[in-house]
C-alpha cells in the first residue's frame, strides 16, 4: 500500500472515546475519518467527516464502508473477527485481523505471548467446574478466574480462593469459557505504548505507572520511575510482540513488575489505550497522532516525554467536576461528549502535568 495522502479517508471501526480522539488527531494532520458504529449518537460520529450506522454483524455495510476509504482501523478489540477480514477485502487493515484474534480470547494470547518471548503468569483453561477445580489444585490460591472472551474494566472476573470458589465462579459466569491465572504477587501495574509503522519502524513511549480500583483504571503517572533493566524490558516485550504480530499501529501491553522486579504480561490491547491518554499532554506526539500516522504509512513520530504527567479518569458522575477542572491552573480537561453519565463508565480524563524529571 502507498502512504495516504492529505484529504484521504481513515475507517474507524467503533465510535466511541477512543474513535473520537482518533478523528480529532487525523483531522489535525488534514485527515478525514468515517466512523462505522451501530450508534447514531456515538461519540466519535459527531465529530468524524462521516458516520456509517450499521450492526457490525453486517457484512455488506462493512464492505461498503471499507471500499470507501483508504485503510480501516478499529478503536476497540471486541470488533467481530469476521467484520475485520470483510473489511481487509476492500482497504488496508492495520492493524491485522490477527492482532484482534489473539487479543479476544485469553487463552489465545497468553499462549501467543509465552511462544513469543513475553512471559505471562501461570494458567489453565477453563471449560467446566471440574476444570474449575483441578486447574485451582495446580495453580494454588489465590486465583484469579476470568471469561475467555469479552470482559473489561474488571467485569467477567473473580478472585478466587478455594476449588469450591472457584467452581462457583465458572457458574456464575454461565459456564462461558473461562481462564484460570495464578495470582502475581506484584510490586506495581505498568504499560508501555508502542507503535510499528508500515516499514517495521518501532517508537516507544516511557513506561507508565497505573493504578487501579474495583478492576478500572484510575490514574497512570508517566514517566514511570523504574529501573533502567525494567524499561529496557518493557520495551523488548512490547517490540516482540509488534515484529511477530507483523503489527502496524498503537499498542498496549499491561505488565506486572513482581518484588523481584522481573516483568509479567497481563494482557495486550491491538489499539490506542487508556494507559496511554497522558500522552496528549506530555509528549511531542501523542498515541492517536502516532497510530493515525502509521495506519496511514506516514513516519513515525517522536514518542518522547516533554513533560511528566499524572492522568485521572473520570468516571461516572465524577464528569460533573469539570468545572473545577477547567479553573485548575495546569489541568488539561478532555470530556468524551457521551450523554450519560453511569457508573463505572468512562467520561472524560484530566492530565496534570510537571518538569520532567532527569533523574
Amino acid at each position: 500500500m502507498s502512504a495516504l495522502r492529505p484529504a484521504d479517508r481513515i475507517g474507524i471501526l467503533g465510535g466511541g472515546q477512543l474513535g473520537r480522539m482518533l478523528a480529532l488527531a487525523a483531522a489535525r494532520l488534514g485527515l478525514d475519518v468515517v466512523i462505522f458504529d451501530p450508534d447514531p449518537d456515538c461519540p466519535a460520529g459527531r465529530v468524524a467527516a462521516q458516520l456509517v450506522c450499521a450492526p457490525y454483524e453486517d457484512l455488506a455495510a462493512v464492505a461498503r464502508f471499507a471500499a470507501s476509504v483508504q485503510a480501516v482501523t478499529f478503536e476497540f478489540e471486541n470488533v467481530p473477527v469476521a467484520s475485520a477480514r470483510e473489511a481487509a477485502r476492500h482497504a488496508p487493515l492495520r492493524p491485522g485481523a490477527q492482532a484482534l484474534e489473539t487479543a479476544q480470547d485469553r487463552v489465545t494470547e497468553k499462549t501467543f505471548l509465552n511462544a513469543h518471548g513475553a512471559q505471562t503468569v501461570a494458567f489453565r483453561p477453563v471449560a467446566s467446574a471440574q476444570d474449575a477445580r483441578d486447574a485451582m489444585v495446580a495453580l494454588g490460591a489465590p486465583a484469579i478466574l476470568k471469561t475467555r472472551r469479552f470482559g473489561y474494566d474488571g467485569k467477567g472476573q473473580a478472585v478466587v480462593r478455594s476449588a469450591d470458589e472457584a467452581a462457583a465462579a465458572f457458574e456464575r459466569f454461565q459456564s462461558r469459557p473461562a481462564i484460570l491465572e495464578a495470582f502475581a504477587p506484584f510490586r506495581r501495574e505498568l504499560s508501555i505504548v508502542a507503535a510499528r509503522g508500515a516499514d517495521g519502524a518501532v517508537r516507544a513511549y516511557p513506561v507508565s505507572e497505573n493504578r487501579h480500583a474495583d478492576g478500572i483504571l484510575r490514574e497512570s503517572f508517566a514517566p514511570a520511575r523504574i529501573s533502567a533493566f525494567a524499561a529496557a524490558e518493557a520495551d523488548r516485550i512490547a517490540r516482540a510482540i509488534l515484529d511477530a504480530l507483523d503489527y502496524v499501529g498503537v499498542i498496549a501491553v499491561e505488565l506486572f513488575e513482581l518484588e523481584d522486579g522481573s516483568l509479567r504480561v497481563n494482557e495486550i490491547a491491538p489499539r490506542v489505550h487508556n494507559t496511554g491518554h497522558w500522552t496528549m499532554d506530555a509528549c511531542a506526539a501523542c498515541q492517536f497522532e502516532q497510530h493515525v500516522r502509521a495506519v496511514a504509512g506516514w513516519p513515525l513520530g517522536d514518542p518522547s516525554a516533554l513533560r511528566s504527567a499524572r492522568m485521572i479518569n473520570l468516571i461516572g458522575s465524577e464528569a460533573g467536576d469539570w468545572p473545577r477542572w477547567l479553573a485548575e491552573p495546569g489541568a488539561n480537561l478532555h470530556l468524551y461528549g457521551k450523554r450519560e453519565a453511569r457508573e463505572g463508565r468512562k467520561m472524560g480524563h484530566v492530565t496534570l502535568t510537571g518538569p520532567l524529571s532527569r533523574g
